[in-house]
């Protein structure tokens, strides 16, 4: 490669996708407005010339037929058709502890795995007592990352830190208590990837919350937070829109629809 060492390509990575319809996707949404929204679920690769990170892990096929998703590929199988193998990535970036950014337990076996304070303390803590709240959570995430700690596997970040030249994660809460979004510099600036701190554009875009939600004051600030890491609001990329997809192109001939290169630059749209 010959970006600089603090430059990156950053690749995201469509591993799995749920229909729904667009009711559902916002707090206070017309519940006539049955016109499909599907999401889609992505992880995502940030490599530069000297390092390799992946953010967030997926759900294996067992949590897709548990929770009624679609599993395309695995994402050891996505993050492989861009060369990288998935057995030897040094750092992962959990975004939060849900279900479907957590799992895949064994599929990063050496890798460091850096989350916030806040998320570990929210999902083994008190809060998991209550149906609503446990719900986007499985306990054999959580309890993979407790081990994790106990092997020396792991990093904490209280708020915002620097992970790499170039690369910082920045809490933000809301839709969980201790979700990060990770900041990476690109040849076109300063890309955010926002993961579930906005699941859509309109999320962000029209202020419109998604209905998973921790603490919604945390996330209506974490939109305005967003645009202020980013070069500019087509810098911010969101967890779970199909548009993503549309916007970027390929990271490679043949892998349309699978990966998009996020450190280009978008269509219109």
């Amino acid at each position: 490669m010959s970006q600089d060492s603090d430059t990156y390509e950053i690749h995201a990575i469509r591993y799995a996708r749920h229909d729904r319809p667009a009711h559902e996707n916002f707090i206070g949404g017309d519940p006539h407005d049955n016109a499909p929204m599907p999401l889609d679920y992505f992880v995502w690769a940030i490599i530069g010339r000297d390092r390799r990170f992946v953010l967030d892990t997926g759900f294996d096929a067992a949590i897709a037929r548990k929770r009624g998703r679609e599993l395309i590929r695995t994402p050891a199988e996505g993050l492989s058709a861009i060369g990288l193998d998935a057995g030897t990535v040094p750092d992962v970036i959990l975004s939060h502890m849900h279900y479907d950014h957590a799992g895949n337990h064994a599929m990063f076996p050496a890798a460091r795995y850096h989350i916030q304070d806040r998320e570990m303390a929210y999902c083994t803590g008190r809060c998991m007592c209550h149906g609503v709240l446990r719900q986007p959570f499985e306990a054999a995430d959580v309890t993979a990352m407790v081990h994790r700690v106990f092997e020396g596997r792991a990093r904490f970040h209280d708020g915002s830190a620097e992970i790499a030249p170039g690369i910082s994660v920045h809490h933000v809460g809301g839709h969980s208590l201790g979700l990060q979004v990770v900041r990476v510099r690109t040849r076109r600036g300063w890309v955010v990837l926002a993961s579930d701190a906005t699941h859509f554009y309109a999320n962000f875009r029209q202020r419109r919350p998604f209905p998973i939600v921790a603490d919604m004051a945390q996330m209506l600030e974490g939109y305005d937070t967003l645009e202020r890491l980013a070069s500019s609001p087509d810098h911010v990329i969101p967890g779970h829109d199909p548009l993503v997809m549309q916007l970027y192109p390929a990271s490679a001939p043949g892998l349309e629809g699978i990966v998009v290169r996020l450190d280009a630059d978008p269509a219109e749209g």
